[in-house]
C-alpha cells in the first residue's frame, strides 16, 4: 500500500509523511504543500496504518474504510467534514455499514472525512494505492522471512524488535551497580 508512512500530528492540522529519521526526532513532509520540517521525539504522533475503527464485530483499519469510501465515491472527493451529523453518519454508514455507533464519535467521522480528503487532494487515493505491496509467502518459505527481516532492519534499525530487550538490558545493567556500588561504598 502507498499509505504506510503517513501520520497525523496531535496539536497540527493536517497529515504528514515521515521523511527520515533524526537523533531526536523526524523530519516530516506535508501531504498537500510537500514542505518538510522536523518535529522532535516528544510529538505524539499516529501511524494511520496503525489506526482502526470500531464495528460490531472487529476493529477495521482505516486504509480498508479509506477503500470503501474511495470505491463508494469512484476515487473522487467524499463530503466535508464540516458537514452536518446526520450527513457525517449516513456517509458513514454507506463506508463502513456496521460500524459501531456507541463507540465511532461526530468526531471521529469529520476526521476520517477530512484525512480522506486531504489524500485525494495529495494525490494519495488512486485505484493503485490500495494494492498490497508485501508478495505473498507460503509457509515452509523461512528464506524470504529473514531476507525481509534483513532488509527490516537496514531500513529501520531503531524500529526493530531486538531494541526491546537492549532496553531492558540496559536497565538492568543500570540499577547492577548501583546496587554493587552500595554495597562497596
Amino acid at each position: 500500500m502507498l499509505l504506510e508512512k503517513i501520520i497525523s500530528i496531535s496539536g497540527k492540522p493536517g497529515l504528514y509523511k515521515l521523511v527520515s529519521q533524526l537523533r531526536n526526532g523526524f523530519i516530516i513532509e506535508d501531504v498537500t504543500t510537500k514542505k518538510k520540517v522536523s518535529i522532535g521525539n516528544s510529538s505524539q504522533v499516529s501511524l494511520l496504518d496503525n489506526i482502526a475503527m470500531f464495528t460490531f464485530e472487529k476493529e477495521v483499519p482505516l486504509f480498508e474504510v479509506f477503500e470503501n469510501i474511495a470505491k463508494n465515491n469512484e476515487y473522487k472527493e467524499t463530503i466535508s467534514h464540516k458537514s452536518s451529523d446526520a450527513d457525517l453518519k449516513e456517509f458513514m454508514l454507506a463506508s463502513l455499514p456496521n460500524y459501531d455507533t456507541e463507540r465511532v464519535y461526530s468526531s471521529d467521522i469529520k476526521k476520517l472525512a477530512q484525512w480522506y480528503n486531504i489524500l485525494h487532494k495529495a494525490g494519495y487515493i488512486t485505484p493503485e494505492s490500495f494494492v498490497k505491496a508485501e508478495p505473498e509467502t507460503l509457509e515452509g518459505e523461512p528464506a524470504e522471512e529473514v531476507s525481509i527481516e534483513k532488509e527490516t532492519k537496514k531500513a529501520a534499525p531503531k524500529a526493530e524488535k531486538p531494541a526491546a530487550p537492549k532496553v531492558k538490558a540496559t536497565s538492568a545493567a543500570k540499577s547492577a551497580p548501583k546496587s554493587t556500588h552500595t554495597k562497596k561504598g
